[in-house]
Parts: structure tokens; sequence; C-alpha cells
């Protein structure tokens, strides 16, 4: 999408503007089916236990404060660098490993939405309190590209949530499990191939082969740097 703001473009339109595409899913013009991905990794679930019962006695303070002052310890030794004391003119900067969550495989569901190549051109108007926002679609000829012009001086969000693509793990029990580890997944082929389009111009593929190195400027190069040497 193009917008104003940087960080908006590249972005799904549902996320940037909810009003809009929820009156797209509701006029037909987008339909939301449900995707699936089984090779996910998603973040691993820690049982955290209770820390109460190091409370009971005093060895587990100490202890504590011994593990931590040994650990301290030995990262000043690890990042302490030796030849700072005979050579100034190096300077090491040490930096800590951030931690890192801790990954699993999983399967995860998220929403796509198929366009209705029929319907080529649409608007319509929705009423957002006390104001009312308009927007213009129209179908970019000879592609699978829409138009979408919105009028934006009418900010919808507390009428309309925002649609995003995030997926969302999904838990099955102990025998679905078993059942999909067990049964091998085909993956669909499709029905025909798509390796023409009558609009192509199959001369104007790899012609990349076909460019020259200019000797010229290759020689003036290698004696520019020759000289500058």
């Amino acid at each position: 999408m193009v917008s104003k703001e940087k960080g908006d473009v590249g972005k799904f339109f549902g996320e940037i503007d909810g009003s809009v595409m929820a009156q797209l899913l509701k006029s037909g013009l987008f339909k939301r089916v449900t995707l699936y991905d089984y090779q996910a990794m998603c973040k691993n679930a820690h049982h955290h236990t209770s820390g109460a019962r190091p409370l009971l006695s005093p060895f587990y303070g100490l202890l504590a404060i011994i593990k931590w002052f040994f650990s301290h310890f030995v990262m000043f030794l690890l990042e302490f660098n030796i030849c700072g004391l005979w050579h100034n003119d190096y300077v090491v900067d040490a930096h800590r490993q951030k931690k890192v969550e801790l990954m699993q495989p999983c399967n995860t569901e998220y929403p796509g939405f198929m366009y209705d190549t029929s319907i080529r051109e649409t608007n319509s108007i929705i009423k957002c309190g006390r104001c009312q926002k308009m927007f213009v679609l129209q179908q970019v000829p000879n592609s699978n590209l829409v138009m979408l012009v919105v009028q934006a001086d009418c900010d919808c969000s507390r009428q309309y949530a925002p649609i995003t693509l995030a997926p969302r793990e999904v838990k099955y029990n102990a025998t679905v499990k078993c059942n999909r580890m067990k049964s091998q997944k085909i993956r669909r082929r499709p029905e025909s191939c798509h390796a023409y389009h009558p609009h192509e111009n199959a001369k104007d593929c790899g012609g990349a082969c076909g460019i020259a190195v200019s000797l010229t400027l290759y020689f003036i190069c290698l004696g520019t740097s020759l000289a500058l040497r």
C-alpha cells in the first residue's frame, strides 16, 4: 500500500484500516479463508515454580549471593582484556549476550483473503460516529492488483478493530496430535501450469546473458586504480 507514513508501506491493509477491510469482506469482494502452517515455531511455555520455599531457610539466600558473586567474577575474567595493559590503542567492547527465548515446533493457523475477480469496481460509505468515510476500489487490468482510494480524514479506529494476519497456535489433544504425526501430508499440486501469459514477451527474458563488458571502460578503471596507488 502507498502511504505518507513509511512504517505503513508494505503492511497488510487490514492492519492499517480495519473499517474498510471489514466493509470489503461484508460486500463479498474478499473472502476469508483459514490457512495452516505445519512448520511454525512457537514460544516455549515456561512453568514457573513457587518462589516462597527459599524464604523458609536463610541458607538459600546465602547460596544465591555466592552464586551471584561467582557468576559475575567469571564474567569479569572472560571480558577482561590483558592486551589493553600494554596496548592502549585497542579498545575492546564486551557485550553480554541477550537472553534468547526458547522456541518449539508447533502448528499455527492464520487468516487469508481471496479476491473475487468478478467484481471489477465498487465504492461505499462507512459511517463512523460523527463522520463518514468514503472509498473507491477498482481492479488493475491484466493483473491481480486493485487500486483502493480511501478518504483519510475520518478516524474509525474506535468502531472497527484492525484485521491482522497474526498466526495463532493450534492446540491438539493427545489423540489428534498422535494421528497427525503418523499421517503423511501430501501437498496438493496445481491443476494446470501457469508458465505463459499472453501479454508477456518471451524474447525479453534471459537478455542479461548478452551484456558484454566494455574493454575501454575496464582499462580506464584499471589505470585509475593503479595511478592512485
